[in-house]
């Protein structure tokens, strides 16, 4: 396991003085030990774990007296690994292998202020670049090229040996004796290196060697548009670089764009070649991408370039006869300027729609099922029900075992969810424990279920605290409460179970688990229970309802017995059963393409009878633009749920969304999801208000499907534990809560960085120019600048304050718990931002603006904003794109100057408005509205009967949340004609003396939601058509007690009536 040398680190940022070393710095001392742990870890040998063992003692000896004297005899110990280790003990292969080593000298470099020491680092960059260019799989191309990587690694062994006798070794140094001087050694050094750069160009005019990237076979026609983009960006914004070269890639850019509509005709065609050929033009797309944004010199693009176009040309020659095209029919980049070339070849993209839909049957066709349909097991339901009802006073834990995907969690959220449940238990909760428990999560986890609390203040407490909390809000005489944890892999109880009070009043435990032994192990009076698997024709009555979505069919016809063959085949599994009945959703309904299906789902089980081969099949289905999409998922924890508009958000600066014209990428994007939530791949985990989608989630055997097929890929790897040495994907996801601070994932084709990295180190892109997302949940703080990161798209962190002007491409920000803070100023200059979310808000007053035009005109959604003075509105004005909007008005209120109050009717795109009103002694005023608005959100808002006219007049107003405001007299009369469009009205401490709701003013009302409300509900609500829920959360009992009447006297069904008492 890797030390933590916190105390180690912080030592060595202040200032050094060993008289020994006079020309090293603690910067250098860290980078060494933090290249010591990387590499350790990532092979095993008892003189690593001694090394190991020695860092740890140095940090835990910090503050003793010793600690200089154990520091020196640590540094001795940085000779071995000053030269490249060997590969025989680690998976890496020799070329990673060079390239690690090579990339530690340059962060060693990086901490060099000496410009006598920069003319190395241009060689060693080269050199990097050159390794990174290079096949890392092919035997073949590793033995031809054995002597010039020899003697790669033989210069870098002496620049390694040189920074350790310059900077590390402590002793007498006698520099006349060796060199006679630094600058000799130096110079020796330098001669060296341009000795190997010539034999590189030498072994690069070989003609028999061919160069490669690494290959991934998930691949679209929207990720090759990406690139091309990203090639577009290069040429028009920064490449700078001889005539001749620029000639060369103008050709080259031009020869993809006319490759690319050769493949446009293939996927119309559904061409079954199409794949093949669009993995080989987005690998040369790529490839190119790789050499001009590396440290390579001119006379290496030469070099290269032509290469590249030989590479085109191969593949251009099977296309044209593919598509019948001549090569007359193509034409000439010769006249056109050079930013003409890469401007518009999206200008034909509305053409190719039908790309985003399986051909054969739209997926809009299967309509999103909004609740777990539930086959069978009825008997188990009835029967845990009824345990869960039974008079045993005593607690009880009740244990639900199986293998995945038999439907434990569907039977729990059923359970859950039953009427006679929901009356019987005071309190409920359920929470998902999965394979990485983590106990103050799932403390917060209960509380925030069965209460309101809400997750950011639970998560400021410590776990004693919450553990207390929890205690206490179960520990009542009469409180009966019932507790679902889902998922558990280990035993959790032993740890949780003090928290949950013997009170001998019928509380339950239920488990969900993969194991038997699970609920034993909590208690030996613990009620196990084996879930069964379906009977084959319970599976063939899912499969029947998930294809043809509940439709009462007397006959099926032809379709009837391989159906049953279809059920028969998935083995009683029901996640089995949902994932094959959607791909015959998505296929025509006859009995030729149904066949197919059986035929494939036959010889995946014929070769190894699993689960996850039947699964496989679901992914093999997808359209093509899907298949990135759905492996995305690998890259978040298990049973997370995901917030859409992060996710959807990842997809489109990943590259993976069609640009569509008119058309905002977001909205593209999300149509994606719906339909891989409509083929029974991702569930939803919430939904908005407006019946969109606001979170979901993979089962656990779909994202370990999703982990191994992008592995096997080359498309993502995601790290569970130790983080490794060198990165081969393309894409790299950091799970591991416990990677050291300070460490650097390094790879040279990683474009985009997800998951968890606490304080990385400020080197970390310096050799990773290529990435497009960092997604970095627990970035806090970056210790030295970013490189220049010309293709980010997409940045979000906890809290780090980042240089915006080296990422002018950025598109998507997401600051989580932001207090407060102030946008720098060239945020306001970056033209291509389209989201913008801060966890807090966020003011943008600065005298310096005042007078400053501002660019930020793609801007579609923006939060939280503080909107104080008049120039805020300037910025919200150069916006008029403007979708989403989560604004506070604030004013520090001055007697002798009147309040400035903000007209928003400008932004006449903008669909959804949240406005928190704070200002201290001053009576809010909504003076006008977008007329456009569908959401409104107003917080702390004092409402007179005019602006509640106005709010009502909202043409397109479905959305409507009232929260802690004060309307005029206590008294709301709707008119006739008003709330037209209404589909959600929550009031949450709303003050009210009658509530007026009816289906006069309220005609196609869905959803009412009431909360901390005191008012009791008209029977007249019961009279709206359309309404299908009501919510009452911590009300007084005269509000329970008339939605309770309500309910009863409806005639149908369709209302649903939640409660959540104080």
């Amino acid at each position: 396991m890797a030390p933590t040398i916190y105390h180690l680190a912080g030592a060595l940022e202040s200032k050094l003085n060993i008289p020994e070393m006079p020309d090293c710095n603690g910067d250098m001392i860290l980078t060494v030990c933090h290249y010591i742990i990387k590499l350790c870890s990532s092979r095993e040998d008892e003189q690593d774990d001694k090394v190991i063992s020695l860092l740890q003692q140095l940090n835990d000896s910090v503050k003793d007296k010793s600690y200089i004297i154990m520091l020196k005899s640590f540094v001795r110990e940085f000779k071995v690994f000053l030269k490249v280790p060997n590969s025989k003990s680690t998976t890496l292969n020799p070329i990673e292998l060079l390239a690690v080593f090579i990339d530690f000298l340059l962060e060693i470099y990086s901490r060099i202020w000496y410009d006598s020491f920069k003319p190395c680092q241009t060689h060693l960059k080269f050199f990097i670049t050159f390794l990174g260019d290079k096949p890392a799989s092919q035997s073949t191309s590793l033995d031809e090229n054995k002597n010039v990587l020899t003697d790669i690694e033989d210069v870098a062994n002496d620049v390694g040996s040189f920074l350790y006798s310059y900077f590390f070794y402590i002793g007498e140094k006698d520099w006349t004796r060796d060199y006679r001087s630094k600058d000799l050694a130096l110079a020796d050094i330098l001669g060296k290196l341009e000795q190997v750069k010539e034999k590189i160009k030498e072994q690069c005019i070989a003609a028999s060697w061919k160069m490669l990237t690494p290959k991934t076979s998930v691949v679209s026609l929207f990720l090759f548009d990406s690139l091309l983009d990203d090639l577009n960006l290069l040429m028009i914004q920064k490449y700078e670089t001889s005539t001749d070269v620029k000639d060369q890639i103008r050709t080259i850019i031009e020869e993809l764009k006319s490759l690319r509509t050769f493949l446009e005709d293939m996927e119309v065609q559904k061409h079954p070649e199409l794949e093949g050929f669009l993995i080989q033009t987005s690998d040369i797309a790529y490839e190119v991408l790789y050499i001009l944004t590396s440290y390579a010199p001119v006379w290496y693009l030469n070099l290269r370039l032509p290469q590249v176009m030989e590479k085109i040309k191969l593949i251009r020659l099977p296309l044209e006869k593919l598509n019948k095209y001549p090569t007359e029919q193509v034409s000439s980049q010769d006249e056109k300027p050079l930013e003409d070339i890469v401007v518009d070849f999206h200008a034909d993209a509305n053409r190719i729609a039908g790309m985003l839909k399986d051909v054969e049957n739209p997926s809009q066709k299967a309509p999103l099922i909004e609740e777990d349909i539930f086959v069978g097991l009825d008997d188990e339901a009835n029967e845990i029900t009824e345990i869960l009802l039974g008079n045993q006073k005593k607690q009880q834990i009740i244990s639900i075992w199986g293998i995945p995907g038999l439907g434990k969690t569907t039977l729990a959220k059923k359970i859950f969810g039953e009427d006679r449940i929901v009356k019987y238990f005071h309190k409920r909760a359920y929470c998902v424990i999965s394979q990485t428990y983590d106990k103050k999560n799932t403390l917060i986890a209960i509380l925030a279920s069965m209460s309101s609390l809400e997750r950011d203040e639970l998560s400021k407490l410590d776990e004693e605290t919450l553990g207390e909390k929890l205690y206490k809000s179960l520990c009542g005489e009469e409180t009966r409460f019932l507790i679902i944890m889902d998922d558990i892999w280990k035993d959790v109880w032993s740890d949780l179970h003090r928290y949950f009070p013997e009170n001998q009043t019928g509380s339950r435990i239920l488990f969900t688990t993969r194991f038997e032994k699970i609920g034993s192990q909590a208690s030996d009076k613990s009620i196990v229970r084996n879930l069964r698997f379906l009977t084959d024709d319970e599976c063939w009555e899912l499969l029947k309802i998930k294809v043809f979505h509940n439709v009462q069919l007397e006959d099926i016809g032809e379709l009837e017995n391989i159906g049953m063959k279809i059920a028969r085949k998935c083995g009683g599994l029901p996640l089995a059963v949902v994932v094959i009945a959607a791909v015959l959703a998505n296929k025509k309904k006859n009995k030729a393409k149904w066949e197919e299906v059986a035929e494939s789902l036959s010889s995946h089980i014929s070769k190894d009878n699993s689960c996850m081969k039947i699964l496989e099949l679901s992914y093999n289905y997808l359209p093509m633009h899907l298949k990135p999409c759905f492996l995305y998922f690998g890259a978040f924890e298990e049973n997370r749920e995901i917030p859409v508009q992060k996710l959807i958000s990842l997809w489109v600066a990943e590259g993976f969304v069609q640009k569509v014209n008119k058309k905002q990428p977001n909205a593209v994007s999300y149509g994606y999801l719906t339909d891989l939530i409509s083929r029974g791949l991702v569930q939803v985990g919430k939904r908005r208000s407006d019946g969109g989608v606001k979170t979901c989630y993979v089962h656990d055997l779909l994202r370990e499907m999703c982990l191994t097929i992008a592995e096997n890929n080359n498309f993502m790897k995601v790290v569970q534990d130790q983080l490794p040495i060198y990165v081969s994907h393309h894409r790299l996801s950091i799970l591991s809560h416990s990677i050291a601070p300070f460490s650097r994932p390094f790879g040279l084709h990683v474009r985009s960085l997800l998951g968890y990295l606490r304080k990385p180190s400020g080197f970390i892109f310096s050799n990773m120019k290529l990435v497009k997302v960092v997604e970095m949940s627990a970035l806090w703080s970056w210790k030295t600048k970013f490189e220049k990161l010309d293709f980010l798209r997409f940045f979000s962190a906890s809290a780090v304050r980042i240089p915006m002007g080296i990422c002018r491409n950025l598109e998507y920000l997401f600051i989580d718990f932001v207090r407060k803070g102030k946008l720098q100023n060239k945020i306001f200059k970056m033209v291509k931002l389209r989201h913008v979310h801060f966890g807090g808000e966020v003011c943008s007053y600065n005298r310096e603006i005042m007078h400053e035009s501002f660019q930020i005109n793609n801007l579609e959604a923006f939060s939280y904003f503080l909107i104080k003075y008049e120039n805020d509105l300037k910025i919200l004005r150069s916006s008029p794109f403007l979708h989403r909007l989560k604004c506070i008005l604030s004013s520090e209120w001055n007697p002798s100057k009147p309040y400035y109050y903000p007209t928003l009717n400008f932004l006449n795109h903008l669909e959804s408005l949240s406005i928190l009103f704070r200002a201290s002694g001053i009576i809010s005023n909504l003076i006008s509205l977008p007329l456009n608005l569908r959401k409104l959100t107003l917080i702390d808002f004092k409402l007179n009967s005019k602006e509640m006219k106005m709010i009502g007049e909202l043409p397109k107003l479905e959305v409507l949340k009232l929260e802690s405001a004060v309307i005029e007299d206590n008294q709301w009369n709707p008119n006739e004609g008003e709330f037209q469009q209404l589909r959600f009205l929550k009031l949450d401490n709303f003050i009210l003396v009658e509530l007026n709701v009816s289906s006069d003013n309220f005609p196609r009302l869905e959803q009412l939601v009431l909360r901390r409300f005191d008012t009791a509900i008209p029977s007249s609500v019961g009279d709206i058509p359309t309404l299908v829920k009501i919510k009452v959360e911590r009300c007084e009992k005269q509000v329970e007690e008339s939605a309770l009447k309500i309910l009863e006297e409806q005639t149908d069904e369709l209302l649903k009536v939640i409660i959540i008492s104080l």
